[in-house]
């Protein structure tokens, strides 16, 4: 959603030579959020363009036809998100039977115990720190709650190796990222505010401050 998209192939290039290893895909109806991003045929592109890992966050309505449209561009996972899907079970197996890693998101105004029940069954849990739908919000400070929640959740109900990867995504930078690292946190969704913006640096360098963070 925050990258150049005149000069997608250029953004690739540079996105790996600054160590991204995964591309996090934007898809919006303009339903379930007030914007639209993405359609299969850039994902397929992207797929077809990198070695990356693809994750495709479905911010939509209606997320079973949604998974019908992009398993065909094969990426390596789909999230959904809980508030969007009348029955998650069936979003999730419909996702696995492609043979594709199953994310379930949750906002930051939807408590954590909604998603518990498909944390046995699920691949990622994508942890919303702004509303969804549009860049440059400010962090959500209470999502931190839920993150602790979410990380004794997994000390007492899982072991390091099988639990879901967590993943973050809103405004996140090398100060709020900070507030994150006692947590059970896996993967940083980059946009406006650590990399897609007027700082003149290269992505690398504003890649390597990130990861200065992670290795404190």
């Amino acid at each position: 959603m925050t990258a150049d998209q005149l000069h997608l192939a250029k953004e690739l290039d540079e996105l790996k030579k600054a160590g991204i290893n995964w591309l996090h895909c934007d898809v919006m109806d303009g339903q379930f959020v007030d914007n639209l991003a993405m359609g299969p045929y850039e994902v397929e592109y992207f797929g077809k363009m990198s070695d990356l890992t693809v994750d495709i966050h479905m911010a939509v309505k209606n997320p079973e036809k949604y998974v019908k449209m992009f398993a065909p561009c094969r990426p390596d996972y789909i999230t959904f998100h809980v508030e969007a899907a009348e029955d998650p079970n069936n979003v999730i197996q419909l996702i696995q039977d492609e043979g594709i890693g199953a994310g379930i998101a949750i906002s930051p105004d939807t408590p954590l115990l909604t998603i518990l029940p498909y944390l046995n069954q699920v691949d990622l849990v994508l942890m919303m720190t702004v509303k969804p739908g549009f860049a440059g919000q400010a962090f959500r400070e209470d999502v931190l709650e839920k993150l602790d929640q979410l990380t004794q959740y997994f000390e007492e109900n899982f072991t390091n190796e099988n639990r879901p990867l967590v993943e973050v995504d809103g405004n996140i930078n090398p100060v709020t990222m900070a507030k994150m690292q006692d947590y059970a946190v896996d993967l940083y969704v980059l946009g406006t505010s650590a990399l897609f913006n007027d700082d003149p640096r290269s992505y690398k360098e504003k890649a390597d401050e990130m990861y200065s963070v992670i290795e404190k």
